[in-house]
């Protein structure tokens, strides 16, 4: 592989170079604020921005800022062939960090701790410092690439959206923001939201039920408020539900009230089989006790849409899998009390999802069943394993890490979901616990310094001569 041996060469002297750039943005306290004028996000956002464009400058490229929404570095003459697509924002931080604070990036046993190390500001530095390669190296290139440094990935994409508005895409982007060795498929999404009315009746009923707080989140902790049935048949129900689901609850006894709770294990909605959906497992409950009711009546129906553990649809018939993987399908969110329910439904699709298939056909079951469905679906985002692009990052993956792993197809989306030649290309190896998006989150220092030399590779081959 041509200019291999400089590459490495290049970044055995630089890496402390590297992550001190690294740590020169991770320092800035990037999460979403309060716009203001030149900064759409917010002012740490944009003062992120301006110090990576800054550390561009000084490293003789001549960047550009659209409007604080996004920045760009460009290397090359000609066409432009490979956008880079990163970002700086970060997601909020909590109190609970044991290695540092969150923006006091501290080096330990070849890791760099704080916000942004593994997403996305040690990945854009690699970007840039690998552009600084090609540049130092004087590789020739016949072709342009940018890499564009985005500022509200977390909190919408609203960044890119604006720049897109007024730039074209290059034939083909990667995007240093997720895992290796490649996404070519990310599964496309279906849900939304559906609510009903009902009649809260008398006697032995279902007064509430509350469980989840987000739609992509698979819910770990539910309740409900229950009236008219004896205590101990509860007890025993809730032991043999508990048997059959793997779900744990509890009931408190206060007069006629019985307080039900119920806890299994949270999980990304786009992987709910990692996950023990508490709110399809209280509804188990629920539907196993003599209970009536309007609300009892919709719990029922639900638990007849929704099974616990059926993640693949199976009762809707929208069960389906090709090559990017199974349907998955959760109910994530319900809240219902006073005659109102109001839930959320979270599906992944695969390439063979359409409309018609899948959107369809759980919309025509919920109102079949009396309730008012509010259901979209956006297609899967697919790129084949003999385009070009992933041709050419998986030659390079293999060449450098010596590994023969397959490109990856996933539920989630990522940064570049939507641009028609698009893959998420790094930069976190299989088998790497980040702790993304949590406490003293980190980013392995071999993996940023081997990233910045297959983006400095990609670059050369793709824009080269």
């Amino acid at each position: 592989m041509q200019f291999k041996d400089q590459i490495i060469s290049y970044f055995a002297s630089r890496r402390g170079d590297l992550i001190s750039d690294v740590c020169r943005v991770v320092r800035i306290d990037s999460v979403k604020g309060e716009a203001k004028p030149g900064a759409p996000f917010g002012p740490g956002p944009r003062a992120a921005l301006d110090e990576t464009l800054k550390i561009a400058a000084e490293m003789g490229f001549e960047p550009q800022n659209f409007d604080g929404y996004c920045g760009t570095v460009d290397i090359g003459s000609g066409e432009r062939q490979l956008d880079i697509l990163s970002h700086l924002d970060v997601v909020p931080v909590m109190d609970d960090w044991t290695v540092t604070k969150p923006f006091e990036p501290v080096e330990r046993d070849g890791k760099l701790y704080g916000r942004g190390t593994a997403d996305d500001k040690g990945p854009s530095i690699a970007a840039l410092w690998a552009m600084k390669c090609v540049k130092d190296l004087g590789i020739p290139l016949t072709k342009s690439a940018r890499l564009i440094l985005g500022t509200d990935e977390e909190s919408g994409s609203g960044d890119i959206h604006h720049y897109y508005s007024m730039n074209p895409e290059a034939p083909m982007t990667i995007s240093p923001d997720a895992d290796y060795p490649c996404i070519y498929i990310e599964k496309g999404g279906c849900g939304g939201a559906f609510g009903a009315s009902y009649d809260e009746g008398e006697g032995a009923r279902v007064i509430s039920f509350t469980a989840g707080t987000r739609t992509n989140v698979i819910p770990g902790l539910s309740s409900a408020v229950i009236t008219g049935v004896d205590i101990m048949t509860v007890a025993a129900a809730m032991s043999d539900t508990s048997a059959k689901t793997g779900v744990r609850f509890e009931a408190k006894k206060d007069g006629d009230i019985i307080t039900l709770s119920a806890t299994g294990l949270g999980a990304h909605a786009s992987l709910p089989m990692d996950g023990n959906n508490a709110l399809t497992g209280l509804i188990s409950l629920i539907v196993s006790l003599p209970l009536g009711g309007g609300l009892y009546d919709k719990l029922k129906a639900l638990s007849e849409l929704f099974p616990h553990g059926d993640w693949r649809g199976k009762a809707l018939r929208i069960d389906m899998e090709d090559e990017a993987g199974p349907l998955t399908i959760a109910l994530t969110v319900l809240k219902a009390g006073n005659g109102v329910l109001d839930g959320r439904i979270d599906s992944r699709v695969p390439l063979c999802s359409t409309e018609e298939n899948t959107k369809d056909v759980i919309a025509a079951a919920l109102e079949k069943n009396g309730f008012e469905p509010h259901i979209g679906q956006h297609a899967p985002h697919y790129v084949p394993k003999d385009h070009p692009l992933v041709k050419e990052l998986m030659k390079t993956y293999r060449e450098y890490t010596g590994r023969d792993d397959e490109p990856l197809a996933i539920g989630g989306g990522t940064y570049v979901h939507g641009l028609r030649n698009g893959v998420a290309f790094g930069c976190t190896m299989p088998g790497t616990d980040n702790r993304m998006h949590g406490a003293d989150e980190n980013a392995v220092i071999d993996e940023l310094v081997i990233s910045a030399e297959m983006i400095a590779q990609v670059i050369a081959d793709l824009c080269g001569s």
